[in-house]
Formats: C-alpha cells, structure tokens, sequence
C-alpha cells in the first residue's frame, strides 16, 4: 500500500489545517490508521489514531481538543483536522497504515508510511 498525505502548508498562529492522507494498492478499511509528525532535532511522536471502522480514536495529551482524526473507508482517506494551531505543532507529519484493526500510539504498530508532510506555524 501506499499513502499519500497532504493538506500541509505554512499558517499562522490560531488557525487550521487539514491534513489528508490517501491509500492505493490496498484498502485502508481494515486496518487502524494514525498520524505522527516530527520536529527538527525531535523523535517522532504520536499525534492520533482511529480504529479500523472508526469506532474508537485517539489524540495525544498535547492536542486534545484541538485535533480530530477522522476517516472515511469508502474513499480510502484518513483526515487530521487541526484547529488552533500553535508553534510548537510545527513540524513533519507523517500518516501511517497499522498492522492490525486496532492500531495504537506506538510507532511499532504501523508496517506502512506517507511521505510525510510540512506543517508550519508562525506569524
């Protein structure tokens, strides 16, 4: 499989973003799906998560109630909302197919990434 993201680009401090990612060469619905980004000089780190057939998702501590995973099975997309933006989510953001339905806030879950895509807060 592969997985297309995008939706990334350069936006103030307060605003939004919504990142998309796209599967081909293999459906997404039977597997969990996550986002991760990575700052300059950082590790990766877990942002979100939703299960296979959406009934369970998952943000991490740092952007609850500002983030929103969301997917939608019968285009293949997984989609990261992202309001109220602040500098320190700068950074790249990656989407990523897991191994299983369940999936989860580890990196070791997912077997398939995205290239990866910028996101870049500043005034």
């Amino acid at each position: 499989v592969q997985l297309q993201a995008s939706g990334g680009g350069l936006v103030e401090p307060g605003g939004s973003l919504r990142l998309s990612c796209v599967a081909s060469g293999r459906t997404f619905s039977p597997y969990a799906a996550g986002w991760f980004r990575q700052a300059p000089g950082k590790e990766r780190e877990f942002v979100a998560f939703v299960s296979a057939q959406g009934s369970l998702a998952m943000v991490a501590d740092s952007v609850k109630g500002r983030f929103t995973i969301s997917r939608d099975n019968a285009k293949n997309m997984v989609n990261l909302q992202m309001n109220s933006l602040k500098p320190e989510d700068t950074a790249v953001y990656y989407c990523a197919r897991a191994r299983d339905s369940a999936g989860g806030r580890f990196a070791s879950s997912y077997a398939s990434w995205g290239q990866g895509t910028q996101v870049t807060v500043s005034s």
